[in-house]
């Protein structure tokens, strides 16, 4: 039998066939979306392209709408609704023994935009790499002479942020981070540390040109030319929303 394809059926057809691929978001096998150009590594959904260090602290991360500081105590913060909006929160929850978590797919060279929330006295940290810790600490009001290797912003065991940026807790916070990876020669040897060459938190410039020897402390395994990107979540109550990451061509 022969198919009769008018115009306006083909139109419909293409028209259908595009709708599904704008509802899929573009996914990859990693579960990224793209976004501008962009590695979008939480689809606000589900946890798709990430995976547990600890697979036995199943419960330590879920997807919610919104977090906000607990009103009755502001150590704590509290997660509702089921995600799936373009807020939606990575939410490490108020257990006692918690899990890191860590994107499937590796990465080198980068600039990652990343978004955190902690409430009052809590730690984290986001390991580019998994290997070299960006310290999250609710640091806010500390004066910029004060500041430690374990304050907001620190490149953990490297150096500690120029000036103080923490907003309060509760408040959401950013990170925007331009990264060269370690380099290895053709035996695997390493012939070049990483580089942190630019930090910015909250839109102050707090590090620039930070070379890291190796890994900063909690890192997974050894160096290598590519390492997934890890939130921890073994320490303290924290939340993350927009996390892009743009892999960048080293030279």
């Amino acid at each position: 039998m022969r198919n009769h394809f008018t115009t306006e059926r083909v139109s419909a057809l293409l028209t259908a066939i595009f709708a599904v691929a704008l509802l899929a978001g573009g996914a990859t096998s990693s579960g990224a979306d793209e976004k501008d150009g962009k590695a979008v590594l939480f689809n606000g959904k589900d946890l798709s392209g990430w995976k547990l260090r600890n697979a036995d602290a199943a419960k330590t991360w879920k997807v919610v709408s919104e977090v906000k500081l607990d009103a009755n105590n502001p150590k704590l913060l509290v997660g509702s609704g089921e995600g799936g909006t373009a807020e939606s929160v990575m939410f490490r929850t108020p257990i006692e023994h918690g899990s890191d978590i860590m994107t499937e797919k590796g990465f080198g060279d980068c600039e990652l935009h990343i978004e955190f929330m902690v409430p009052k006295g809590s730690n984290s940290g986001v390991y580019l790499m998994g290997q070299y810790e960006i310290q999250v600490l609710d640091s806010f009001g500390k004066p910029d002479n004060q500041l430690g290797m374990g304050d907001c912003g620190a490149i953990y065991s490297a150096k500690v942020p120029s000036v103080n940026a923490s907003k309060a807790p509760g408040e959401w916070q950013s990170f925007d981070v331009t990264f060269r990876a370690p380099r290895f020669d053709a035996a695997g040897k390493k012939v070049e540390n990483a580089k942190f060459i630019k930090l910015v938190y909250n839109g102050k410039t707090i590090h620039e040109n930070v070379e890291v020897k190796g890994g900063t402390g909690g890192q997974i395994g050894p160096e290598k030319a590519t390492g997934p990107l890890l939130l921890q979540g073994d320490h303290g109550i924290v939340a993350f929303r927009n996390i892009w990451i743009t892999e960048v061509g080293g030279k």
